[in-house]
Formats: structure tokens, C-alpha cells, sequence
């Protein structure tokens, strides 16, 4: 019995690895939670202070805005990424320009619709699922946060 244990420890701690990423995978953030997402993080931004509410964002101590697929990604508008949920190394860059697959500027798109608007959905564009590693649709809610700048949550969805 000891022989056949010791076989399945390796097995088993394999699957538990990455067994949160297969349920990741599977499981979209819907539209109301994004909402929900951003009206807590643009009340932390208040609250707190940008620079600890941006770290917040970024690092997620004890789980903080990271649910499902869905985290928060903040950007003034001149592009520059304030906080980014998915990908810390984002932080410090200016992504204005940058495009999806499609040839959309979407984060210039954002902004612009932050600026107009205030707040409210942008999308669809295709951009890569940190879940499942693949493009798929997403469309993102933003809000003007502190200053000149957004407070954004993507969700991602099937084409139907």
C-alpha cells in the first residue's frame, strides 16, 4: 500500500496545481460584477488614495479585486498604465497605441468614451485571456477615477 501511495502523491499534487486554473478557464465574470468591480475600486481610489488603491489593483493582497476572470486595470489619459490586475509588468508603460488583432486601438478608445462619457461599456475588442492564453471578445466598464484617469474591469464572451 505504501509503493501505491507513494506512486500518486506526485499525480495528485499535479492536478491540485492546476486545478484553479482549469476552473479559471471555464468561468467568465459577467457584466453586473465588472460594474461592481469598478464602482469598489473607484470608491478605494477615494477612500485610500490612488497610489495604495493602484497596488491594491495590481498585487490583490488576500484575493482584493480578482474574481473569476475579471481584475481591474487603471489608465490616465495620455495612455500611461497606472495599475494593471492581469499583468503587473504592464505598470509605468504608455499603451495608448496599442491594438488588438483587429487593428483597434482600444485603450485610446476607452479613454476617449471616459472622457465623453464618464463612464460606460467599450467594446468588443479581442484581447488575451490570462485564463485560457487565447484571444477572445471582451468588452470593458470604465469609470473616471482620480484625476484624469479610468478605472476599468474587462469580461470576455462567446461570440454568439
Amino acid at each position: 500500500m505504501k509503493r501505491f501511495s507513494a506512486k500518486l502523491i506526485p499525480m495528485i499534487l499535479s492536478m491540485l496545481a492546476y486545478a484553479p486554473f482549469a476552473h479559471a478557464a471555464g468561468e467568465h465574470g459577467t457584466e453586473a460584477e465588472a460594474q461592481d468591480m469598478v464602482k469598489k475600486a473607484v470608491a478605494l481610489v477615494k477612500s485610500a488614495g490612488a497610489e495604495k488603491a493602484y497596488k491594491a489593483f495590481t498585487d490583490h493582497p488576500d484575493g482584493a479585486f480578482k474574481e473569476k476572470d475579471l481584475y481591474v486595470f487603471v489608465y490616465d489619459f495620455e495612455g500611461n498604465c497606472l495599475a494593471q490586475g492581469a499583468n503587473a509588468k504592464m505598470v509605468g508603460k504608455n499603451l495608448m497605441s496599442m491594438k488588438d488583432v483587429d487593428g483597434n486601438a482600444f485603450i485610446k478608445g476607452m479613454i476617449d468614451l471616459v472622457k465623453t462619457s464618464s463612464k460606460g461599456w467599450y467594446g468588443p475588442y479581442k484581447f488575451n485571456n490570462p485564463a485560457t492564453q487565447s484571444y477572445e471578445l471582451k468588452r470593458s466598464y470604465c469609470e473616471r477615477g482620480a484625476g484624469d484617469s479610468m478605472v476599468c474591469v474587462g469580461t470576455y464572451f462567446e461570440k454568439k
